[in-house]
């Protein structure tokens, strides 16, 4: 049985019991309320776990064809995709892994109508509901003025309606159910005349619905609320609640620099390993640390890459930081393994398993040639 101070670092490393537990709660939603919930593999796409993923809720959602491809081959079940373009190629062969296709735009979807009407996959359009309840990652807001993603009002065909099965709109980010019924609302005042044409309604992902205040009883009648008045089916495509602090990023102290502060260079690169704390911006945390000043011992943890600002964040310690040392950052299941890449050379870290009873598998390691293959 391999251990976890066994296991190389860098290494990512999945939590098999908080997925379960995260995957309990999603599955008593969709038991509670017939709404169809799909693992959103931007977010999280360890295929090794969507086995387990795969007993407890509906299928997956893609940002394109490789992601389709991945969860039409790998989880089953139903396989959504949504894109702001898809190319002629791509486009039929996502009709043949796809049940589910959203356009972008009126003019995208009659460019494939064709294809789309000849495959008999069920089509749907994405809106932009204008209703932005964001206020710390403008990046991540579909309804900024000037968006590209989703069709205003303004901008909305229904004479081109015709064989359109699905309205989806994808709005939140990290956000609690207050947010999803006030943006509903918006939805329903711009789009509601065209509801009871569709069979389904897609509110998109972004809902944190395994964070621990998220407000599930709400969540839930909010859906019974929509299946009793419009009679259509529900999906929401949440990819961080699946694999919430489902997992870790181990690293390994190489060395101890100071100007002015000390300063951790780490095996682990925050530009390369966990993209997300540069470009939300987000301190992630670390086990065991607290922010400056809280505890007696401080350090700046910053990656062995060449990029100045490869700095991960401030934190500070009961105990002296000693070269060698293995540090533990949190919640680096999702965003983590999907966004990285090897800038500087820098090896990708290894990707692991902690089971339910404390034993760790190592189920990918890279290397060389997994840096070269990407290049010419």
């Amino acid at each position: 049985m391999m251990r976890r101070q066994d296991l190389p670092t860098p290494c990512y490393i999945a939590d098999e019991a908080k997925l379960r537990s995260n995957l309990e709660l999603l599955h008593q939603v969709e038991t509670e309320t017939g709404a169809h919930i799909l693992l959103a593999q931007k977010a999280f796409s360890c295929y090794a776990l969507y086995p387990l993923i795969s007993r407890y809720i509906s299928g997956t959602t893609a940002s394109g064809l490789y992601e389709a491809r991945l969860g039409h081959e790998e989880f089953g079940g139903e396989t959504h995709v949504f894109a702001p373009a898809f190319t002629d190629d791509e486009f039929t062969e996502l009709c043949r892994l796809c049940d589910h296709i959203s356009f972008n735009s009126f003019r995208q979807m009659e460019h494939h109508r064709p294809v789309w009407e000849k495959a008999g996959v069920s089509v749907g359009i994405r809106v932009n509901p204008e209703c932005s309840t964001q206020e710390d990652h403008a990046i991540y807001d579909p309804c900024a003025p000037g968006s590209r993603l989703g069709v205003t009002r303004a901008n909305f065909r229904p004479e081109l309606l015709r064989g359109i099965e699905g309205l989806h709109f994808h709005t939140l980010c990290e956000q609690n159910a207050d947010d999803l019924i006030t943006t509903f609302a918006a939805f329903e005042e711009k789009f509601g005349e065209f509801i009871p044409q569709m069979k389904w309604l897609n509110l998109g992902g972004g809902h944190h619905i395994t964070r621990a205040d998220y407000d599930v009883k709400a969540l839930k009648k909010l859906i019974l609320r929509i299946r009793e008045q419009y009679g259509v089916e529900v999906y929401l495509e949440p990819g961080e609640a699946i694999a919430l602090n489902a997992g870790w990023l181990d690293t390994t102290v190489m060395d101890i620099v100071e100007n002015g502060i000390r300063i951790l260079i780490l095996d682990v690169s925050a530009a390369c390993h966990m993209p997300d704390v540069l470009e939300m911006p987000y301190r992630p945390p670390l086990n065991g640390a607290g922010e400056w000043g809280e505890k007696p011992y401080e350090y700046r943890l910053a990656s062995r890459t060449c990029l100045a600002g490869d700095v991960i964040g401030d934190y500070s310690f009961d105990r002296e930081i000693q070269i060698g040392d293995r540090l533990t950052f949190g919640d680096m299941a999702i965003y983590s393994m999907v966004k990285n890449n090897t800038f500087n050379g820098m090896p990708l870290p290894a990707i692991a398993v902690q089971h339910e009873d404390g034993s760790c598998e190592i189920i990918r390691q890279f290397g060389y040639e997994d840096f070269k293959m990407r290049l010419s």
